[in-house]
């Protein structure tokens, strides 16, 4: 059963430079308790493209086009009250850098008390009850000391983990995980993992995993979708994009990361710079970048292709793969048909 549907998502920021499209037909949906990857590197529209479920964009930003559904329920266009009975209760979100979404002049217990006390009926005694039960939920101890420190007194990972427990208070069907363990060290993000892994099956919720790092992707996601000059270039389970990528850039990304601790050899970089999203190309965004460009990839955008099962890639190359499979084909059985007439 799908929890959330994102259909044909446009959302662009009007600047005095211009309209940027920062998320360009976007589609996906997300099922109850399993966990989606959205990758890419820097600028690819993952970040807007989760703002824009939570409908938190800059000033600048709108929702230009399509339709984000939860539960049935179309968010695009929603009144003020729907929104924030969404936000928080059904769908919340782990920002990139505790230390800016945390406020400094605030208590930890001030912000999850208010927190509790703004989504659910509990009362002040309540909500001090619940937010000492969630610190301790995600691993931090002496929760009661907790609740009276100031974001600045907690180290970087006891920040995410509050972060973690603010998101988590009102128990979301949906947890929009932003670059969740960006800033943190290898242990920590490994705690941090570890930790909504647990919670993701204590709870029974979804997590929209918004990252650039592959590493967690495999260890997190049911299922990827690999964003460039926001739009979908491919997606698929976590099998079909690491063993089977069928996009040049999915194949650019897996080049360039290295592989065990025996990794031998330089990485392979990604040639070129991200695309101009002010001013993107006639044809595949990615082919100014692509070392297989064919005349076709400049000059006309190309769907998303079927692959196999929920595998599909927007690439002119499976097309041409497809066509000459035919052909080949084609050319092995028309000397048997001869035979037989």
């Amino acid at each position: 059963m799908s929890l959330l549907e994102v259909k044909n998502l446009e959302t662009s920021f009007f600047t005095d430079a211009g309209e940027v499209k920062a998320v360009n037909g976007v589609s996906f949906s997300v099922e109850k308790g399993k966990v989606l990857g959205i990758v890419g590197e820097s600028g690819s529209g993952k970040s807007v493209t989760a703002y824009s479920i939570m409908q938190i964009l800059a000033d600048a930003g709108n929702i230009v086009g399509g339709s984000i559904k939860y539960m049935d329920e179309e968010l695009v266009g929603a009144n003020r009250q729907t929104l924030r009975s969404v936000r928080g209760n059904k769908i919340s979100i782990i920002f990139q850098d505790p230390m800016t979404s945390l406020n400094p002049v605030f208590t930890i217990g001030n912000q999850l008390i208010e927190a509790i006390m703004l989504h659910t009926k509990r009362n002040k005694k309540e909500a001090i009850e619940r937010a000492i039960e969630m610190i301790e939920l995600v691993g931090i101890n002496d929760p009661k000391k907790r609740l009276k420190q100031y974001p600045h007194e907690l180290s970087g990972g006891m920040r995410q983990r509050i972060m973690i427990a603010m998101a988590l208070v009102c128990e979301p069907d949906i947890l929009i995980a932003d670059e969740p363990t960006t800033a943190l060290d290898v242990t920590i993000q490994a705690q941090i993992l570890e930790l909504m892994t647990k919670l993701k099956e204590e709870m029974g919720m979804s997590i929209i995993m918004v990252t650039h790092d592959l590493g967690v992707i495999v260890q997190m996601c049911d299922e990827v979708i690999v964003m460039y000059a926001g739009q979908v270039c491919e997606r698929g389970s976590v099998d079909d994009i690491f063993y089977n990528p069928k996009h040049e850039y999915t194949k650019g990304l897996l080049k360039s990361i290295p592989y065990g601790s025996k990794a031998q050899g330089k990485l392979i970089p990604i040639t070129g710079s991200p695309v101009d999203v002010m001013n993107l190309p006639k044809g595949c965004a990615f082919a100014p970048r692509c070392s297989k460009a064919m005349k076709i990839c400049l000059t006309q955008p190309c769907g998303e292709v079927p692959i196999e099962g929920a595998h599909a890639a927007a690439c002119w190359l499976n097309i041409k793969e497809a066509i000459e499979k035919q052909e080949l084909v084609a050319e092995v059985q028309s000397p048997q048909e001869d035979g037989e007439a």
